[in-house]
């Protein structure tokens, strides 16, 4: 395909050379010498890009990208200008001009510019496709290699990282990642399924868990006197967080790390321990009153600022602390209009709660199933939130305030295609990621299995009470109306079960820049 290019200059007849290099480059090149032709021509034809002189006679350069824009608001412009007056390329940038040329121009320099703004995206594509094709044996054999947590989580970031570098490539290598991704997650159930119980049970050494956030991250801080911002949010995977942090890092020096979420996977369980710094069954032996069994009809997360206050004294500290949770913008809002109060406080603890609402809306709402029909659209929409919410306004406030914000979440969630057929009496629980009762009926080479509850610190409704996990990208469904609750949750986002995305997830350290 010959690309189309607009030149516009009052001295033309001096670049034929040029004009003769780009057509031997295939480019076809129409030519005038006004900014009226420019503009009149741009009505009536289809340009890839536009050269454009800034000081013609008649109406200028600027003057003329301004009435281009009006018709072609797409198309790159290169302005081409013997001024390097910073006023001239101030109004030319905000005129949104894709490039901008110092006469004279030689034509390597056309050519460049033409790479960027036409042929970037073939470009990209091209290295991204032959960069992870260098790189695929090398991330399959590190996914055979793996035999630590740590190991898991440096394959993790990487297939994240190959998920960007795809993703904005258009790259034709997606479904190759996506059979890779796959095979890891399968590795990675089996390697969850090996050390688990051993880590709960000290026979192995375990990684940072839920429970251990506050004592290993927390409260070390609070001891050098940091003031601390706990921001927790909930049902946020290493990927979304990546997308944050490139929009927050002018304003921090961060500091990076995944940590490990207990099981299972879900807000009742992994956040509680978070703020109790306890494993579930120790809280409900500790604290019944804040613990809610899975069978009653009280929210599960409603005493999160006194499990909080009970950790603090467990460590015998004096740590002043707020607890807030916000679920919309205007929530937001009113929490930013009296966080100047909070100043006091040597821990203020915030929940965040969009990403789980948007993973339920979009489960719920075909609408946001198509908006989020992706995970890489389901990153855009978390992009869109972040730029357009009060949370950004919340990290300007903790960066111009002095604040060491910790961003962390309690568990991630993962996109589900494969039903595997379970059956429970009507005291089973609802989540489709992991299911406890008395009386489960299931292939148990489908699932991880828990026949002993206390083992993992989990509570044990009844004595015969034992837990299963999906893992991978499968979810749980019924036999009754089976194909319904298929057609349902296929695809959609879910925790509570076995994947890296759900249990390896983000752990940051935020210091304002400058400090």
């Amino acid at each position: 395909m010959a690309y189309r290019l607009l030149w516009a200059d009052d001295e033309i007849e001096l670049l034929h050379g040029h004009i003769i290099f780009l057509k031997s480059k295939g480019y076809e090149v129409t030519t005038v010498t006004n900014g009226h032709d420019a503009i009149e021509l741009c009505r009536t034809e289809d340009f890839d890009l536009m050269l454009l002189d800034e000081n013609m006679p008649g109406i200028s350069g600027l003057e003329t990208l301004v009435g281009v824009k009006e018709i072609r608001p797409s198309m790159p412009v290169v302005m081409v200008t013997k001024s390097e007056e910073e006023d001239i390329m101030e109004q030319a940038i905000g005129s949104k001009i894709a490039d901008y040329l110092i006469k004279p121009v030689n034509p390597s320099q056309i050519l460049l510019a033409l790479k960027k703004n036409i042929h970037k995206q073939e470009i990209v594509t091209e290295k991204a496709n032959s960069a992870y094709q260098q790189n695929w044996s090398k991330l399959g054999m590190q996914i055979s290699d793996s035999l630590t947590i740590e190991d898991w989580m440096d394959v993790y970031k990487k297939i994240v990282f190959w998920e960007f570098e795809l993703e904005n490539a258009d790259s034709s290598m997606h479904e190759l990642l996506k059979m890779q991704k796959s095979e890891a997650s399968n590795m990675f159930a089996k390697f969850i399924k090996r050390n688990y119980l051993d880590w709960m049970g000290g026979r192995k050494e375990r990684p940072m868990m839920s429970n251990d956030i506050f004592k290993e991250r927390v409260f070390p801080l609070l001891d050098k006197g940091e003031k601390i911002f706990l921001i927790v949010i909930d049902n946020f995977r290493y990927d979304q967080w990546r997308v944050l942090m490139n929009e927050i890092g002018n304003l921090f020096t961060i500091e990076e790390e995944l940590y490990t979420s207990i099981l299972p996977t879900s807000t009742q369980y992994a956040r509680n321990a978070i703020f109790s710094g306890l494993m579930p069954s120790k809280i409900k032996e500790m604290y019944p009153a804040l613990w809610v069994d899975e069978e009653e009809d009280e929210g599960k997360n409603l005493n999160e600022s006194s499990l909080i206050e009970t950790q603090i004294a467990r460590f015998r500290r004096k740590d002043s602390f707020s607890y807030n949770k916000v679920l919309t913008s205007q929530a937001a809002e009113k929490y930013l209009d009296t966080i100047k109060s909070l100043s006091g406080n040597a821990l203020n603890v915030l929940v965040i709660n969009f990403i789980d609402m948007l993973s339920h809306a979009r489960t719920e709402s075909v609408m946001v199933r198509e908006l989020a029909s992706s995970e890489a659209a389901y990153r855009s929409i978390t992009l869109s939130w972040l730029r357009h919410s009060s949370i950004m306004k919340l990290f300007r406030y903790l960066a111009d305030s002095g604040y060491t914000t910790i961003i962390t979440t309690d568990h991630g969630s993962v996109q589900v295609d494969n039903a595997i057929r379970v059956v429970g009496d009507k005291n089973t629980n609802t989540n489709l990621r992991y299911k406890l009762g008395k009386a489960l009926y299931y292939n148990p080479k489908e699932v991880y299995e828990i026949k002993e509850p206390a083992k993992a610190f989990l509570p044990s409704p009844n004595l015969s009470t034992s837990y299963i996990f999906a893992t991978g990208n499968d979810f749980f469904a019924y036999p009754n109306n089976y194909n319904h609750y298929v057609g349902y949750y296929k695809d959609t986002f879910q925790h509570g079960g076995i994947s890296m995305e759900e249990m390896l997830v983000p752990l940051a350290t935020l210091r304002p820049k400058g400090r």
